[in-house]
């Protein structure tokens, strides 16, 4: 098995470009973090394996995702890199490509996205950078598969072939001190020149992952000379070097084309939408529309129309084919009333959730998204943080686990931690249903504008326990923030299609899983009381357990059983808390339910609830992955301790202070 790697920065194109060759669609986003974990296809009809790493500037990590590409490198030997570029931004994406062709392994350059960088009206001359660089050159446009067939044969044919590789001229005593350290390293350890260069150069440049591996495997005597390569401002002469040949080898190879106006558009769009004044206003105004279309205009309509599928033709077509098979009255209940129901109810809402992620991978296929973290980037500066941390916070909109793993681009520890510590306060996509379920109940009229209050109170608490936190942890240092702004496309509905899909499959998924299991054991609770087997759930254990938590739960106007019962279902996964809602209302349809909540929780306590909801417990598996990433179980708990009480006390006092209105 032949083994290719994808090392790019971050918004190259790399993904879409993993996608193409291997058939195989992983995440794609405009910012830098999307790709948290390396992913792996096969390309089509070969035994060729691609590994897809995560964007890095640099092989010298800052971050964890940074670590992750230099210590693949370090432990592996890939038959082939594939370096993928950002063909109009060659002068910062070289300084990646020239630590990759100095490791020494079979190299293609890949000028992706060249149909931008030829609306600016240039080219580059690919003879001359392969010259120079000692690697082939390859052009491609991966969002119109523009040169992935040449592409697809080069990386057939490459990997027999021998790597010419690029060793830079840098100044005769750093020059010299390489050598020199290089030399015993061959001699110490039988590494190839290339390799002990590559490694005494990353060495002298204090890259962490080097160094424990030099530590690892005891070569620290051989490369120690540290104290030489300070005096003679090793890092910045290697850097200075490095920037002078980039820039020399794109002067050589830049060629003029016909003027486009291209990118004078992207500006002037980018003045509007970018703007101190106007972005923040123009942010929300395109989520409010966001909702519109989820909750009002396409979503609800659509959801309707399944949900009187699922209670209706499928409810009672279960039911009579059970009682022709004479099944028991317990089991009918269960499959009807508590398997139909719960997780039928919850499907019942998966339009609303794909027009939501359709609506966002639009934004993201657009390049709007870019725009919205630098937007964001001023608020997030006033609270000590800054654009890299709202990333993966936008990320948790779709699932606060992911946003939890985004987190590993934040360089500084405590800066990490923050971000970890206020996700689970980001409407995740479980929480959807809930919403629909409610406004739809209780606002009929104003339910894009209730759920889009839901998302910036989460933000607004978040960001607020994110001062919090800075004082609290004494964070001083700040994480460098960079990102890519690029030009303005028109989406495609295909890349769309795939965005949605592949945010909105592990809704589907749990349904099956974590949702199936949540409805058995409500349906138990509701249906099992010290009686035995009960009829009316307002005998059963799930009834006491809510009964006996009315006094805490009154507070935030919450009086009723049956929802303090599905709160604590909540805790397995928020998508739980409907269906848990269906099944002690003994119901499938989310007309009826809808009804039934009207009529016994008033609007200022169903208000209260969503806010509890969005803010209480993280579920089980944003708690495990906060233990995994902060490497630590406290920081789960506190977590989950924390938000508890914040969501109790912030419910509380919109309760309280709503009815002095009232």
């Amino acid at each position: 098995m032949t083994t290719v790697a994808l090392i790019g920065n971050p918004n190259t194109g790399k993904t879409t470009l993993f996608n193409s060759l291997t058939d195989k669609y992983a995440y794609v986003g405009n910012w830098t973090g999307v790709t948290v974990e390396k992913k792996q296809g096969q390309v089509k009809d070969t035994d060729i394996m691609m590994i897809d790493l995560p964007g890095v500037y640099s092989l010298d990590p800052l971050t964890k995702d940074e670590s992750v590409v230099a210590d693949y490198l370090m432990h592996n030997e890939p038959q082939l890199i594939l370096n993928v570029t950002n063909a109009s931004q060659l002068r910062r994406n070289l300084l990646l490509t020239i630590e990759v062709l100095e490791l020494g392994y079979p190299t293609i350059l890949v000028l992706n996205m060249i149909d931008d960088l030829k609306r600016t009206g240039f080219e580059y001359n690919c003879t001359v950078l392969a010259d120079r660089l000692g690697c082939k050159v390859v052009t491609t446009n991966a969002r119109n598969r523009k040169g992935i067939a040449e592409l697809r044969k080069q990386v057939i044919d490459y990997p027999d072939q021998n790597a010419d590789g690029l060793t830079l001229d840098y100044p005769p005593m750093i020059q010299q001190a390489i050598r020199q350290a290089s030399t015993r390293l061959v001699k110490g350890t039988g590494y190839s020149l290339r390799f002990a260069r590559w490694l005494t150069i990353q060495f002298m440049n204090k890259n962490k992952v080097v160094r424990h591996f030099a530590k690892e495997n005891q070569l620290a005597p051989l490369l120690q000379q540290q104290a030489y390569y300070d005096a003679q401002k090793f890092a910045d002469r290697i850097f200075d070097t490095r920037l002078t040949f980039i820039e020399g080898l794109l002067k050589d190879a830049r060629q003029q084309l016909a003027t486009s106006n291209n990118r004078q558009l992207t500006s002037k769009i980018d003045r509007v939408v970018t703007n101190p004044l106007l972005g923040l206003p123009i942010f929300a105004l395109i989520f409010f529309i966001m909702f519109k279309l989820s909750f009002d205009w396409v979503g609800t309509p659509l959801s309707n129309l399944l949900d009187q599928f699922i209670s209706g033709p499928v409810s009672t077509t279960a039911d009579h084919l059970l009682a022709s098979l004479g099944a028991i009255p317990a089991l009918r209940s269960l499959v009807v009333n508590g398997i139909i129901a719960g997780v039928g109810g919850v499907l019942a809402f998966v339009p609303q959730i794909f027009m939501l992620f359709a609506c966002i991978s639009l934004l993201e296929d657009s390049g709007y998204m870019a725009r919205a973290a630098l937007v964001t980037d001023r608020i997030m500066q006033a609270i000590g943080l800054n654009g890299k941390s709202f990333i993966p916070l936008i990320i948790g909109f779709g699932c606060n686990v992911t946003g939890v793993m985004a987190a590993r681009t934040i360089e500084q520890p405590k800066e990490r931690l923050v971000t970890t510590l206020i996700m689970p306060y980001m409407s995740c996509s479980a929480r959807l249903p809930i919403y629909s379920l409610f406004v739809a109940a209780f606002f009929p009229r104003h339910q894009a504008l209730i759920v889009l209050s839901l998302y910036f109170l989460g933000v607004v608490v978040a960001l607020t326990m994110a001062k919090l936190y800075q004082v609290i942890f004494q964070v001083k240092e700040s994480s460098i923030f960079v990102v890519e702004l690029p030009q303005y496309h028109v989406p495609r509905l295909d890349i769309i299609w795939h965005g949605t899909w592949d945010k909105g499959k592990g809704f589907i998924k749990k349904a099956g899983t974590i949702i199936f299991a949540g409805t058995v054991l409500i349906w138990l609770l509701s249906s099992f009381g010290t009686t035995g087997f009960v009829s009316n759930s307002a005998n059963s254990f799930a009834a006491d357990l809510g009964r006996l938590l009315v006094p805490i739960f009154k507070p935030i106007g919450v009086i009723q059983w049956q929802a303090i019962s599905a709160l604590f279902t909540g805790v397995l996964a928020k998508e739980v808390i409907t269906s848990s809602m269906m099944v002690m209302f003994h119901t499938s349809s989310k007309a009826v339910l809808i009804t039934a909540l009207g009529q016994f929780i008033s609007p200022l306590a169903a208000y209260s609830l969503l806010v509890f909801i969005l803010l209480y417990a993280p579920c089980f598996a944003t708690l495990a992955t906060i233990k995994q990433e902060t490497g630590s179980g406290k920081w789960a708990l506190y977590s989950a301790g924390s938000s508890l009480v914040v969501a109790y006390l912030i419910a509380g006092l919109i309760f309280q202070v709503g009815q002095l209105f009232l």
